[in-house]
């Protein structure tokens, strides 16, 4: 065997930690996967992150799927037509413009999104403000979270 390892070897210890990968501490506790089967996080389907030119897994936060995905044939009736697979677009194709304009590499973007407000009565696009992270997913993998900018 040679003294470079190959994908057959298999996972090499390279002593670091997740702190010197991502650049920050990583707080344990549930993990990725329990926080999707919890509904705390809601994952994206992978032919949508490809459709907006999104490579890594993604999941928004309850509270932003909430504020700027969440749709209903109600809502629809009320305010204006749409759905939620447009919506969740919308976020989607923000974000990467978000990430591929920001300034230097960063693991995390402001995102600027506008959105009918789900209250009943609006018709007419309204600012929100999202918060776009590239963290370690529960293998330490880059995974992408979005979410409100009052989240973490």
């Amino acid at each position: 065997m040679s003294g470079n390892p190959t994908p057959a070897d298999g996972p090499q210890d390279t002593g670091q930690t997740l702190a010197d990968v991502f650049g920050m501490n990583v707080i344990t506790g549930a993990t990725r996967a329990q926080l999707l089967a919890d509904g705390f996080l809601i994952a994206v389907p992978e032919q949508l992150l490809a459709d907006a030119g999104i490579l890594l897994p993604t999941a928004l936060t309850a509270a932003a799927w909430a504020d700027c995905v969440e749709w209903s044939d109600a809502d629809s009736d009320a305010q204006t037509p749409q759905d939620e697979t447009g919506r969740l677009f919308d976020v989607l194709i923000t974000t990467a413009y978000a990430a591929r304009t920001s300034k230097f590499p960063t693991r995390q973007v402001t995102v600027e999104q506008y959105r009918i407000p789900r209250d009943g009565i609006s018709n007419i696009p309204r600012p929100a403000r999202l918060t776009a992270v590239c963290g370690p997913g529960d293998n330490a993998e880059p995974v992408l979270t979005i979410m409100r900018p009052d989240e973490d």
